[in-house]
């Protein structure tokens, strides 16, 4: 059974375009600029569509696919950036899941967590 994922945003090079989920507008501006450059760098770099997600309990994950006749995608590069991404922004994405937990399930503060 597949888990529902809520997007919280990415980026299409095939339209040029960037999308944000305006739920998500208590995410700090500064945090939203960081996704926004993250997204558009990773199509222009290897194409398709780049998006970053959370699954029901909080988690973050980032997904990138292409179109069928896309036939400039890099698939294994794709994968490659995407633990790239992961490595480089790991206390990015502890942040963005922390949030969620907290402001979209209404989670309390681990008690070994500092305001």
């Amino acid at each position: 059974m597949e888990s529902k994922k809520i997007v919280l945003c990415g980026a299409n090079a095939y339209e040029m375009k960037y999308y944000f989920n305006e739920q998500f507008n208590g995410i700090p501006d500064s945090v939203k600029d960081e996704l926004h450059i993250l997204c558009v760098l990773f199509t222009e770099d290897v194409g398709g569509i780049f998006t970053i997600a959370f699954e029901e309990d909080g988690n973050v994950v980032m997904e990138t696919n292409a179109g069928d006749d896309d036939i400039y995608y890099d698939e294994i590069n794709s994968g490659l950036m995407v633990a790239e991404v992961r490595r480089n922004r790991r206390e990015l994405f502890e942040a963005l899941s922390l949030y969620y937990r907290i402001f979209i399930l209404g989670e309390t503060l681990p008690e070994d967590c500092e305001a």
